[in-house]
């Protein structure tokens, strides 16, 4: 039986305005907005009422970028499909986009079905899935036009990982052709994967073990090289290209570039990148293992430039990457070789309060905020207007978000299934209060009240910025 929900009294903010509405919610969609204290606000009736005075009323975040469950160098990401949508919804989240894996040998098909198994039944969010194009030759490629029709309409390629992801620039161009026929939007992992190889090798020859090194022979460089290999390679095809986690100011300019040109190619980064740096990466006693992940977190006089380019528009989404290991027992598998360390961190919770804190500190608007965490990724993957806004037919996907609590972050309060937080004791301003998932509450007022379960597969269209 459907429940009607008005959420009364709030500042409703989505990318395009900032106004004070009431929001009816009837059959787990947005049914109406109207103006706090009109004539048509009053009028409505509803089984339950929120109050949502001096609180923001949001769109459910996107993330288009994260890995549960995902092998990795001998183990696997700690967070489930369940603990990981949950910890999502805590943190403001309402549909994730995860990756399927193609492993080397296998079809699309086999990897796609292992991963609806995963999820299926297990997650408090809805959720989609990219697909990991390990393995490009003449059968996947007609892989790819299926799966687009069932709404699995990106697909991510890497230039890093010899011998696990990698694909060299022949099997990339190949499968942009097919993408640039087909509409799927190709991914990329942009990082010269063969020549850091080389540089390992010779980091761990001199006895560099540390995970600090890690990031050292991840040059910026090799991550501007192969940015600017992919762009040519889908001026080449005549395919759009997304760029997933820049992390280097010479990367972000070669994207500014393309951009200039007319070119439809778009960036995204995450706030390990904004907010961290090889600081971390630095710590003594191997505590610097929490932050491996590639691409690498950079010097810290790198963020000013990510951060204008999220003003620019010349990066358009900010994801989280979220590839929790936990310190003991999997990131400890790289003790005394940095090049083992498993390559991720935990963030699927932290993305839209630390988004909130750049509001605080000036770097990006209210409605910024909005449109590159939800607006933005939800038509960058053709989930837009059901997710990434509050519009009458969209889902009831709508974070109540209170921008004057003031919390501290750390693994001791998380709902990640993680052991340590990446970010452990900052403190920042603005919370989670209550989470609706299509007209459900999943958090109520700082309390879980979802299920597993609730969350569906969302099949997509294809990129609405072409």
């Amino acid at each position: 039986m459907s429940i009607r929900t008005l959420i009364r009294g709030g500042l409703v903010v989505t990318a395009a305005d900032e106004l004070h509405a009431d929001v009816l919610i009837e059959d787990g969609r947005v049914a109406a907005l109207a103006a706090h204290g009109s004539a048509a606000a009053g009028a409505w009736t509803a089984d339950r009422t929120i109050d949502a005075s001096g609180k923001y009323v949001i769109p459910g975040g996107v993330d288009a970028h994260t890995h549960m469950e995902l092998p990795f160098g001998g183990t696997a990401a700690s967070d489930t499909f369940e603990t990981g949508t949950r910890a999502a919804a805590w943190g403001g989240t309402t549909t994730i986009v995860d990756f399927a894996v193609q492993s080397v040998g296998q079809s699309l098909r086999e990897g796609l079905d292992t991963w609806y198994d995963k999820a299926d039944g297990k997650c408090s969010v809805d959720y989609a899935f990219h697909m990991i194009l390990s393995d490009v030759n003449e059968g996947t490629l007609k892989e790819m036009d299926l799966l687009v029709s069932e709404g699995v309409t990106s697909f991510k390629l890497f230039m890093a990982y010899p011998g696990v992801f990698y694909s060299d620039d022949g099997r990339i161009l190949r499968a942009m052709q097919r993408g640039a026929a087909n509409g799927g939007l190709i991914m990329m992992h942009a990082e010269n994967g063969i020549a850091i190889d080389v540089l390992v090798e010779q980091a761990l020859a001199r006895g560099e073990t540390d995970p600090r090194h890690h990031g050292e022979v991840r040059r910026v460089l090799l991550e501007a090289e192969a940015t600017h290999r992919a762009i040519q390679l889908a001026r080449v095809a005549g395919a759009p290209l997304y760029v997933v986690h820049v992390s280097a100011e010479e990367a972000v300019a070669e994207l500014a570039a393309a951009r200039d040109k007319g070119l439809p190619v778009f960036g995204e980064t995450c706030p390990q990148y904004l907010f961290l740096s090889t600081d971390n990466l630095a710590e003594p006693d191997f505590q610097g293992a929490k932050y491996v992940c590639s691409t690498p977190l950079r010097p810290r006089e790198h963020q000013e430039a990510l951060w204008r380019g999220l003003r620019t528009n010349d990066l358009q989404v900010v994801s989280t990457d979220h590839c929790p290991f936990c310190f003991r027992g999997q990131k400890e598998l790289g003790r005394g070789d940095f090049s083992k360390i498993p390559n991720g961190l935990p963030g699927v919770e932290n993305r839209m309060d630390l988004l909130h804190q750049a509001v605080v500190d000036g770097h990006i608007s209210r409605r910024r905020w909005i449109e590159i965490a939800c607006a933005t990724p939800a038509r960058m993957f053709g989930l837009y207007p059901q997710k990434g806004t509050i519009a009458p037919g969209s889902d009831a996907d709508i974070v109540l978000y209170d921008p004057h609590a003031e919390q501290v972050i750390s693994a001791e309060t998380h709902h990640m299934n993680v052991d340590y937080s990446a970010y452990e004791g900052k403190r920042i301003t603005g919370r989670v209060d209550t989470v609706l998932s299509r007209g459900e509450l999943v958090i109520d007022r700082r309390e879980y009240a979802g299920r597993a379960g609730h969350g569906v597969f969302v099949p997509r269209s294809t990129c609405q910025y072409l």
